[in-house]
């Protein structure tokens, strides 16, 4: 099975004391049900599990349960030989977000402390702003994602010593050997082509066939598209073309969203579609980056809403729109071939996956930087620029940036493709896959 690095945490709730019950949110196809499914089988006797999406299209045995005497009854009915001690019981209540009322009940079923419990569902941010009462000191609450570049590493046969070490070189800020690099920006090319769904990922390494995993991506691209219809059949349509325009925006110069392009009328402005970005980035099918204009420590006290960026939440869905079946745009390295796009989303991708927030700067005078994000160390922001071509030591905006005092910049970096890992004054040159270590 597939590395996942929510396994760990997973299991360390579910072997800790606390009644707290751990929530799973993310958008659908990443990997949630599976990975509960194999820890939950691993550490307890009798594992539950109920598929709330699955009983509203069927027996609808849980749409008017309010009580925890009722859940009992109803989960009783199901699995009532399975339902021992809280120590050997574990009750999965998966796609949570069919029964919105079932999230005001976790906290009761928590306070029960009768068995153990664990839950997952997609669009929980928009769940729960619309749910009345918010279990929030009962519920630990963890989005997860598609696989990240380390965990991609691991499902193609890389081992705990070779990441430790590459690691360790990123630590001390010495490149790996030229053998390794190619080896590696080898992987990380084909991390470009695969992403990190999951069904795409196991496709690409049982057969080796790209067609296949674009067939997936495609797939799971469509379902996210039209999945808004089910929950917001207003908006659905703006919520469409907002995600359909993602790819396009990301090959402009701007690369941010322009809200009269979404229904081409002019005057509109971003606060007209606040639902609606709020439906996909809470959804998980993009990851959304804020403008910034004054960078001082914390960031999201310096954020604006209204210049804001867009990036599907997989690489591998991006690839396939803009390149399809031809692999060898991407694994030839095509010098005419601008990857500037692709290269942005698995950076934006890495960085949410690992906890960062996103900002970018963006300056009318001084141009942009890529990203921003906390140092918490240094009490200080670090720019981010990305690289895809040869001339990544270009960079006028950031060399500016980083000379601005007010902003208080100890260290910058630029990732690109190349090998060598350099320092000139705050801003450190590093390989584009080192972006898995931040």
């Amino acid at each position: 099975m597939l590395y996942r690095k929510i396994e760990k945490v997973i299991e360390s709730h579910l072997k800790s004391n606390t009644n707290k019950i751990f929530l799973i949110d993310g958008a659908r196809q990443v990997g949630k049900t599976y990975i509960v499914r194999h820890v939950g089988n691993k550490l307890f006797e009798n594992y539950i599990e109920i598929n709330m999406v699955e009983d509203s299209l069927g027996q609808r045995l849980f749409e008017n349960t309010n009580t925890v005497e009722d859940f009992y009854l109803q989960v009783s009915m199901l699995f009532g030989n399975k339902m021992k001690e809280k120590e050997n019981t574990l009750i999965f209540i998966d796609e949570i977000q069919a029964y919105p009322h079932l999230l005001t009940l976790l906290k009761f079923l928590a306070q029960d402390n009768k068995f153990t419990y664990i839950a997952s569902g997609s669009l929980l941010g928009v769940t729960l702003s619309q749910t009345t009462s918010i279990p929030m000191g009962s519920i630990r609450k963890v989005r997860m994602f598609p696989l990240d570049f380390e965990e991609f590493l691991y499902a193609n046969g890389m081992n705990e010593i070779v990441i430790t070490s590459m690691r360790k070189k990123f630590e001390r800020l010495e490149p790996l050997d030229e053998q390794m690099h190619n080896k590696i920006m080898d992987m990380f090319r084909k991390f470009l082509l695969v992403g990190g769904l999951p069904d795409a990922v196991n496709s690409f390494l049982e057969e080796k066939n790209i067609q296949s995993v674009r067939d997936i991506q495609n797939e799971i691209h469509d379902y996210y598209a039209t999945d808004a219809s089910k929950y917001d059949t207003e908006n659905k349509l703006k919520i469409r073309r907002i995600y359909d325009l993602v790819p396009s925006n990301m090959e402009n110069k701007k690369k941010r969203v322009v809200a009269q392009n979404i229904e081409n009328k002019k005057g509109k402005t971003f606060n007209d579609y606040c639902d609606e970005f709020e439906y996909l980035i809470s959804a998980g099918i993009t990851l959304s980056v804020q403008a910034i204009s004054t960078p001082v420590f914390p960031l999201i006290e310096s954020s604006g809403k209204n210049l804001l960026k867009l990036y599907l939440n997989d690489v591998g869905i991006l690839s396939g729109i803009i390149y399809g079946n031809n692999i060898r745009a991407i694994l030839d390295d095509n010098k005419s071939i601008n990857l500037g796009s692709v290269y942005e989303t698995v950076v934006a991708s890495e960085l949410i996956a690992h906890g960062h927030k996103l900002f970018y700067y963006d300056n009318r005078t001084k141009g942009e930087v890529d990203y921003l994000v906390d140092d918490y160390d240094s009490l200080s922001a670090v720019p981010i620029e990305v690289k895809s071509g040869k001339d990544y030591t270009v960079h006028s905006a950031l060399n500016t940036f980083v000379k601005n005092e007010d902003y208080n910049i100890k260290k910058a970096f630029v990732v690109s493709n190349e090998r060598n890992v350099m320092q000139k004054g705050k801003i450190i040159y590093i390989p584009i896959y080192y972006i898995m270590f931040f």
